[in-house]
């Protein structure tokens, strides 16, 4: 019989931090972000797949 884990009673928030939330607003990841969001993809040979 395997064992369960429980879920820890400790834990300090209830719901995960978003990455948006962990990022400092003048990391320079943020200025590649946009960059990025600059660029045609598409053109670029990337594919897009939606999931609905």
């Amino acid at each position: 019989m395997k064992y369960i884990s429980g879920k820890d009673r400790k834990q300090t928030c209830l719901f995960p931090v978003s990455l948006e939330d962990s990022i400092d607003q003048f990391n320079s990841v943020r200025a590649i972000d946009q960059f990025v969001e600059q660029l045609d993809l598409e053109k670029l040979g990337f594919r897009r797949d939606f999931i609905e």
